[in-house]
């Protein structure tokens, strides 16, 4: 019961970053019940694609999402996107992870990844600057620092971005992010083949 909960606690934690026009009117039809069978929402796009595509990227609470995960967000999606119809054309649905250098749209992203290669751009100067490259060496509940990855003459090698004025974050792809991001899936599958075995025959031991 209280993996249950916290599940819910973890998926309904405010995006930092989210959408405008149309992509923000299917993210506010769609977050909904993506949340309500376990998923939390990253990021909605509608771009010129084969014509037209909406791309739904989402991940479970732990950061996985398999390829039957994609397919049950889609099956639940597409008929609440067909009532509300938002798009006025033909569109392909594409439901997909966030992958590897995942854009960073929650604060628990930036604790989860502390340590790695971070690019992001702020709405405001912080620092005289508003595009930031380093790697996330702290985060709280305000923002996060970055330790800088080529500092310019006269700067300091830490920055601390508040959260209120990130515009748009995304991991950068290294060595170390593909190991750490393959470990913590495969830690996260191991943990719920557990939870579902416990489930399944706890009972009887």
């Amino acid at each position: 019961m209280s993996d249950t909960t916290q599940t819910e606690n973890v998926a309904i934690e405010p995006r930092l970053i989210v959408e405008t026009g149309l992509d923000r009117r299917v993210a506010d039809i769609i977050e909904p019940t993506i949340e309500q069978i376990g998923y939390q929402l990253v990021r909605v796009r509608l771009s010129a694609q084969n014509g037209a595509t909406l791309q739904i990227m989402c991940e479970r609470p732990d950061g996985t999402m398999t390829v039957e995960d994609c397919e049950a967000v889609s099956m639940a999606v597409s008929p609440v996107l067909d009532v509300e119809d938002p798009i006025d054309k033909a569109y392909h649905l594409e439901v997909s992870s966030p992958g590897i250098d995942r854009p960073m749209v929650r604060k628990s992203d930036f604790s989860r990844w502390t340590g790695h290669l971070l690019k992001c751009e702020t709405s405001i100067l912080v620092e005289s600057r508003k595009r930031f490259r380093g790697k996330i060496v702290a985060a709280d509940e305000n923002g996060f620092t970055l330790e800088r990855d080529q500092p310019a003459p006269g700067e300091a090698p830490t920055v601390v971005i508040p959260f209120t004025a990130l515009a748009e974050g995304r991991l950068i792809l290294t060595d170390e992010l593909i190991r750490d991001a393959l470990a913590a899936d495969k830690k996260a599958k191991a943990a719920q083949a557990a939870n579902q075995n416990d489930e399944d025959g706890g009972d009887e031991e």
